[in-house]
């Protein structure tokens, strides 16, 4: 039971918060240069909307396919060697933007941008239940959104640095360069981590072999079986089709009419948009250590659905403003429905957490819709397809305030 006094993250797990913390930062860094590179490569290779969206579906279906041998791969040989694992295949896609510069073409991008997706949902596996386990479990949902604040962060430096890099008139800037940068830094943050030890919390590493298989297959079994669980996985995707799709087409959205160019919209995506996600991210977190989880999370879904449609609309300023609205009541979304999922899960969390980061899948689906509704109909017209995921999560949200959000079912 939570009191005033239940301190956010305990003591004794202070500097692994901290560590794991940065994972987040990386990531969210990682995943937001896709949407200034959605609008580099329409620039300098003229391509249409819909097909720069293979970038974001290429890296989110890395994110499918690794998703259950990370969880695996968590389960057998922990935390830590997990979170190495995946800096390094982070660390060896971003290296692959050499080659890919100097001939490779678009698709060779795109298969270094998969490796790198492959990186990134085993840091996201390993790192968010771990989170979560770092203090008392009535503080869980409120942890997380801190941390993730901190991926809010990243979210909010791409854009504007790598932007005003890659979207100046006459293409930009090699974009093999952040790539080298993020690759260099990523293979040091690797060697922090190979040289700390973390605490292996709720694990079950240490299984031989052929129990750890039968223990894997029931595991999954109970998850499939846990309603808790599966509709928040499903929550989970329908939240991605819309967080990664609008981030997708910001840039489009802000500079199709003239409004904005696109070195400023990255700007004003960094600032405007990723500015109030981390923000709200910080006061949601302080929000649910008062208020519920599960009420917080209801009323954010109620006006994404709002401010999506009033961008639908094409309501001139109002549906402006109501962009930058989606950003601000989406930012708690992810790590409450997160931990909703997982709570209670004990030793079945890694596996757990495997299956909800196939999630980003939905972007994938997401962006490639809305990019040929926006190439058919309009930009406007293509926000449907986030209006109608948020409904779904606010559903969602409508069934966890009745049934108390925790509760086994």
């Amino acid at each position: 039971m939570y009191t005033d006094k239940t301190p956010l993250v305990s003591r004794s797990y202070v500097l692994p918060f901290i560590l794991v913390s940065s994972l987040f930062f990386i990531w969210g860094f990682a995943r937001s240069i896709l949407d200034v590179l959605n609008k580099h490569f329409q620039q300098t290779m003229d391509i249409t909307i819909a097909r720069s969206s293979m970038i974001q579906a290429t890296t989110y279906i890395g994110y499918f396919l690794m998703a259950i041998p990370a969880g695996l791969f968590l389960t057998r040989f922990g935390y830590r060697r997990g979170v190495v694992a995946g800096l390094l295949l982070f660390a060896l896609g971003a290296f692959l933007f050499i080659p890919g510069e100097a001939g490779g073409g678009f698709e060779f991008f795109l298969f270094a941008l998969f490796i790198i997706g492959c990186g990134l949902v085993m840091l996201e596996t390993a790192a968010n239940p771990y989170i979560t386990e770092l203090g008392d479990k009535s503080t869980a949902a409120s942890r997380l959104n801190l941390a993730q604040a901190f991926n809010g962060l990243g979210c909010l430096l791409a854009p504007a640095l790598v932007g005003q890099f890659l979207l100046t008139p006459g293409g930009g800037g090699s974009v093999a360069l952040p790539y080298t940068v993020m690759g260099v830094a990523v293979l040091c943050v690797a060697i922090i981590f190979s040289r700390v030890r973390l605490p292996e919390i709720g694990g079950d590493g240490d299984i031989e072999n052929g129990e750890e298989r039968l223990s894997t297959g029931k595991t999954l079994l109970s998850l499939l079986r846990n309603r808790r669980f599966i509709t928040g996985v499903g929550a989970l995707f329908f939240y991605e089709i819309a967080e990664i799709s609008i981030n997708s087409l910001f840039i489009n959205y802000v500079t199709g009419d003239g409004w904005l160019s696109p070195s400023t919209a990255a700007v004003v995506l960094s600032f405007g948009g990723l500015g109030l996600f981390l923000l709200a991210r910080v006061a949601g977190s302080a929000v649910m250590s008062k208020v519920r989880a599960e009420k917080v999370l209801a009323v954010c879904t109620l006006m994404t659905v709002v401010c999506s449609l009033t961008v639908v609309i094409n309501a001139g300023l109002a549906s402006r403003i109501s962009l930058f609205g989606c950003y601000a009541f989406e930012a708690i979304i992810f790590p409450t429905i997160f931990a909703i999922s997982v709570r209670g899960l004990g030793s079945s969390t890694k596996l757990a957490s495997s299956l909800l980061m196939m999630t980003p899948l939905g972007g994938a689906v997401g962006t490639m819709i809305m990019g040929t509704v926006a190439d058919a109909v309009s930009i406007s017209a293509s926000f449907i397809v986030p209006c109608i995921a948020y409904f779904v999560v606010f559903i969602y949200s409508l069934t966890r305030v009745r049934r108390g959000g925790f509760n086994p079912d």
